[in-house]
Parts: C-alpha cells; structure tokens; sequence
C-alpha cells in the first residue's frame, strides 16, 4: 500500500509551497496559496500529496530531532547541483558528504522542518 499523503506544520504555507515547487519539482494542487494562507497543497510525479497547514500564532514548531523529509537523487551529481542552488539562493545547506552510505546533506526549509537530499 503506497504512502500517498503527508500533512506538515509549518511557519507559512505560501512560502514552504514556492520553495518545494522551485527546488523539488513539486506541483501546487489547485490555485497556488497566498501568502496569508492557512493551508496549501503539492503534489509530486507518483501523486503523493504533501500538504502544509500554518501552525498556531504565537507556537513555535517543534518537531523530533530525528524528524526530516528525503529527497532521493538518482546521483550524487543531482545532489550537488541542489546544494549548488540552495547556497546560491542564501540557505544555510551544508555541504554534501558520505553519510550512512549515501551521498547527502541535511538542512532546515523555510517552514521549520528538516529537510535531506540524498543519493
């Protein structure tokens, strides 16, 4: 059975969705949200639905230090050029490394989850 939907907190939905959209090829489901939005839906190439609802005003978001979401590379080379673009744009991104036998690096997204690229 397919995992085929993920709701996330996150600080802002509007700004989380542009940044998935750019950086991981994520599709917005419906109109794209504003930035005052309370909830905005992505989709990917397999039809997973990600979806992000703006958490309480006023409580900080928290997940578990072990908490993150993978993006899987086809090769390390994909995984350098998405490095190469988030250091460009101003994320904090590490540079990639050999870690659990993957080729990855670890960072956190505009709405306050980890995130991992890796191959």
């Amino acid at each position: 059975m397919p995992l085929n939907h993920l709701n996330l907190t996150v600080t802002s939905p509007a700004e989380t969705s542009r940044f998935m959209q750019k950086y991981f090829d994520m599709k917005c489901l419906g109109e794209p949200p504003q930035d005052n939005a309370s909830m905005a839906f992505l989709t990917d190439e397999n039809g997973m639905v990600l979806a992000f609802l703006r958490g309480k005003q006023g409580v900080e978001i928290s997940y578990p230090a072990s908490f993150h979401v993978g993006f899987i590379q086809p090769n390390e080379a994909r995984v350098d050029e998405i490095n190469a673009r988030l250091r460009a744009d101003g994320y904090e991104a590490p540079e990639p490394s050999r870690m659990h036998g993957s080729w990855t690096f670890y960072f956190m997204s505009p709405g306050g989850f980890v995130i991992e690229v890796l191959c």
